[in-house]
């Protein structure tokens, strides 16, 4: 029996909600304590249950809003200038609830009847809302405090992000060569093989490309447009002769690939997944339609193929991995310039990818606006 206590004390997680509540109890006991020393308990209390909820709104407000929706995707502008916003309204609040609510009952409590704190309390409203030194003491205390917590959730937020654009690379690093491509890739191979077919070569020649490229030159954070296309192309190849004439497919380009980058393997997950959820699960004949187009810093990318009658949504649905991992790169790598939409119909699944390019030293590229057409021989 004690074992299962201790097991049951060794798994138990703190909810959440609870870890903020008795966060927030512990730092408001921290500040009543300290104020209790220049006033009493009774009026150090009453001011810090006024004035604790705008410092938690003060916080949620930076932590919960302004950094992980404008900071860190790197919206730094209007980061600082939202900030700064909270932080004035804060203050100024902070003032007018002080002046209000706060002043009169510790004037009253602590039986305060002459002195400098009694003449500014009698002066004008505003006047005493926008007296410097009351803006400062607005500042002490509390703020202290959500300064000191902001900068911890701030590194914890960042430690976060770090593991999981790591978690992702890692990931990405373990889909580069699909064991399932791999193997039958090898296999129509080893067929060709004992047939002497004229295509063992070409194939082995670009399996060899594929593999170099997914090794050796996708270790940099992006890729020339250009390289990613010729590296699909070759997979397309490869893909077509596992279906030979039951499968039409056509790869279109429209628009310049010249001096373009975009991060590796991104468009690979998509057209694989057309194989696999396609022709993979069909019988009969089946079609792959795949358009990119390039228009200036922008490109989208079109995937269109038919699915047997009445499948399974397995394509689109939550538990494919490999669209899972490319929906998390898509947010670590273009968090704002993005968009993936899924379109899983009766006889027809569509995928439709769109982010924005960045630009390369210009560099010459043999991929320009063109046509690539696999059909029936």
């Amino acid at each position: 029996m004690k074992q299962l206590a201790d097991l049951d004390v060794a798994h138990f997680k703190m909810p959440r909600p609870l870890q903020h509540i008795l966060f927030w109890l512990t730092v408001s006991f921290i500040i009543i304590m300290m104020y209790s020393v220049q006033t009493n308990f009774m009026v150090s209390l009453r001011n810090n249950l006024i004035f604790m909820p705008i410092q938690i709104a003060y916080y949620y407000a930076i932590a919960g809003w302004l950094i992980p929706k404008y900071l860190f995707p790197g919206r730094y502008l209007k980061f600082g200038c939202l900030a700064l916003g909270v932080f004035v309204l804060s203050v100024v609040v902070t003032r007018i609830v002080g002046i209000l609510f706060v002043t009169p009952y510790t004037i009253r409590m602590m039986h305060v009847t002459e002195g400098d704190y009694f003449e500014a309390s009698r002066r004008p409203f505003l006047m005493k809302l926008f007296d410097l030194q009351n803006m400062i003491n607005a500042l002490k205390g509390t703020n202290l405090v959500i300064g000191f917590v902001l900068a911890i959730k701030l590194f914890k937020m960042w430690y976060q992000r770090k593991q999981a654009t790591l978690q992702a690379e890692l990931n990405a690093l373990k889909a580069q060569v699909h064991p399932h491509f791999l193997f039958n890739t090898l296999n129509n191979l080893y067929a060709l093989s004992l047939n002497q077919s004229a295509k063992s070569p070409q194939l082995i020649l670009n399996l060899s490309n594929i593999l170099r490229y997914m090794l050796y030159e996708c270790n940099t954070g992006e890729v020339l447009l250009s390289q990613e296309i010729k590296m699909l192309q070759q997979f397309i190849s490869l893909e077509k002769l596992r279906y030979e004439d039951r499968l039409d497919i056509n790869f279109n380009i429209y628009g310049d690939t010249d001096g373009k980058l975009i991060a590796p393997l991104l468009m690979l997950p998509l057209i694989e997944n057309a194989f696999k959820h396609g022709a993979g699960e069909q019988m009969g004949d089946a079609w792959i339609n795949i358009n990119l187009y390039v228009m200036r810093d922008e490109l989208k990318l079109k995937i269109s193929n038919s699915k047997a009658a009445g499948a399974n949504k397995g394509a689109g649905k939550t538990g494919n991995i490999g669209l899972q991992n490319l929906r998390k790169r898509l947010e670590l790598i273009y968090p704002t310039t993005h968009s993936l939409k899924i379109m899983d119909d009766h006889d027809t699944f569509l995928a439709v990818l769109d982010v924005r390019l960045n630009f390369a030293p210009q560099t010459p590229s043999q991929i320009t606006t063109h046509e690539i057409a696999y059909t029936h021989s």
